[in-house]
């Protein structure tokens, strides 16, 4: 293998382990076992190989399988990997219908890979009368992971790894929502966005009372291979603990790290989506960020009518995620869904990410069943054919965190047309009304009489005056701003809350568009 260039994007993943050298070549594996250093080193291989198309591996049989009939293939629960021998159990997913990529899963025990065959006495096929087509390295779609995780005799399914490099994780109390991917490549960019695909898995067996286990990845695709490390841990606040490390077979425009995708159909300031008894139909209500001095930035996702692209600065980042911030069943009134409790997802880079910025993607949508954001962190530095890059973070997901921010928060936003307040008119024209309430931290201690006042700019059109009132509902406190936009063009509108001098919640902003 040629001498390869390392651009490193974090510290390594293992506590106390030391910073990896810029430019250093990976020393190739030291043993004959499995290691993530060996897989990392098979990832080197494979950049140097031309790229196969994992569906031409599936039979044509396979393949052309309605969704319909492919839903009635039932994996056999008394086939369980590991099923009585402790506190994690694994089932598999039967390949075919739109899921043609096929995944190579092996079962590590003691430093030792064993694969683990495709057959078809694993599956209830039903009513279904299945192909002829041959198994032989048929491999699966994907596996999902069980473990008691809100009650002590019922083993939940609480992490999916199903579909090119996408996985789905809750911890309790939640349901599944937004989606965690291995990589984003060329995401919202005219040439089209390419999908890395995880090829295949190593599931290291964890001992009978252990809590936590670990899962290793192949990743390949057109311009990229890799080597992940997953370390899991189920429970309230699941967490994903992430060590990748990254080879460009060429150059890529735009590298997405960490990407989540989720779904926004409409939310409170919705307003072209009338015929719908819910009043919110999202498993994601905004992005949050944590920048690198410290300040919070809330941006509400919306219900757009083209793609938007949105990019936040973010060298340094402390980390960022997609929230699902209103947890009111009544804002939903949907009983099948729950949307009030799909989880948010928090990404907390391990080490310094160095340059770059924060990247959102919404998508026109008429159905929530496509998810149609995303949100990831693209470094500034270019990547070039032979660039080997090592990435950590955590991946937590949760309901809810007091300190995520640890402030004031936006907790609604609502746009109307504009009308009387403040002793204001801005009944004219194309003006708004914006309405904030926030609410959390200082916030509800703060009497209606205190100097509470809100910093409201905007890099286009103009505002009105900016009103700011107690909200004696909620005990939070409530923004209302005019804007008049300037014609077609976009506007950047931010707010925060402050008090003598003190910021006392996040910064929102809002895109606003014609």
């Amino acid at each position: 293998m040629t001498t390869r260039r390392r651009l490193l994007i974090s510290a390594a993943a293992t506590a106390g382990a030391l910073p990896l050298a810029l430019w250093h070549r990976p020393a190739p594996a030291q043993s004959a076992g499995f290691s993530f250093d060996a897989l990392a080193e098979r990832a080197a291989q494979l950049a140097g190989e031309a790229f196969e198309d994992p569906r031409r591996r599936l039979p044509e049989a396979w393949r052309d399988l309605s969704y319909d009939d492919y839903r009635k293939i039932r994996f056999d629960t008394n086939q369980a990997l590991w099923r009585a021998q402790g506190l994690f159990e694994v089932q598999l997913f039967h390949p075919g219908s739109i899921y043609d990529h096929t995944v190579d899963v092996h079962v590590l025990t003691d430093g030792v890979a064993t694969p683990l065959p495709f057959g078809r006495e694993m599956f209830d096929y039903g009513d279904l009368q299945p192909p002829e087509a041959g198994d032989d390295g048929l491999g699966f779609a994907g596996f999902r992971l069980h473990y008691p995780l809100n009650r002590p005799d019922y083993f939940d399914e609480f992490l999916v790894f199903l579909g090119a490099s996408y996985f789905r994780l809750v911890g309790r109390g939640q349901r599944y929502g937004l989606s965690g991917r291995g990589l984003a490549i060329d995401t919202a960019t005219p040439g089209g966005e390419e999908f890395p695909y995880f090829r295949a898995f190593w599931l290291e067996k964890p001992a009978p009372d252990a809590t936590e286990m670990t899962v290793y990845a192949l990743l390949d695709s057109e311009s990229m291979t890799g080597a992940y490390r997953f370390v899991i841990q189920p429970r309230t606040e699941a967490r994903l603990t992430v060590q990748a490390r990254l080879f460009a077979r060429r150059a890529i425009g735009k590298l997405g790290i960490a990407p989540l995708t989720s779904m926004f159909l409409k939310g409170e300031n919705s307003r072209r989506r009338g015929d719908d008894y819910r009043p919110e139909v999202h498993d994601s209500d905004g992005l949050m960020i944590h920048g690198a001095g410290g300040e919070w930035i809330w941006r509400p996702l919306a219900d757009r009518r083209a793609v938007t692209v949105a990019s936040f600065a973010g060298d340094d980042l402390r980390g960022f995620g997609l929230i699902q911030r209103d947890r009111d069943f009544r804002s939903y009134e949907d009983l099948e869904a729950h949307y009030h409790e799909r989880p948010s997802c928090w990404v907390t880079p391990g080490g310094s990410w160095g340059a770059g910025h924060v990247e959102l993607v919404e998508i026109p949508t008429d159905s929530e069943y496509v998810d149609n954001v995303v949100a990831y962190w693209v470094p500034h530095r270019p990547v070039e054919p032979g660039d080997v890059l090592d990435i950590a973070y955590t991946l937590d997901s949760y309901l809810d965190h007091a300190d995520r921010p640890p402030g004031g928060r936006a907790v609604s936003t609502r746009v109307g047309g504009a009308m009387h307040y403040g002793g204001t008119d801005w009944q004219d024209g194309d003006a708004r009304l914006f309405v904030i309430d926030f609410d959390h931290g200082e916030l509800p201690w703060l009497a209606a009489a205190e100097p509470v006042e809100a910093q409201v700019d905007t890099s286009s059109g103009a505002l009105g005056p900016v009103v700011v009132h107690k909200n004696d509902e909620t005990g939070g406190w409530r923004v209302f701003f005019g804007f008049r936009p300037d014609g077609d063009r976009p506007a950047d509108l931010r707010c925060f809350l402050r008090h003598r001098g003190q910021v006392l919640s996040e910064t929102w902003t809002y895109l606003w568009t014609a």
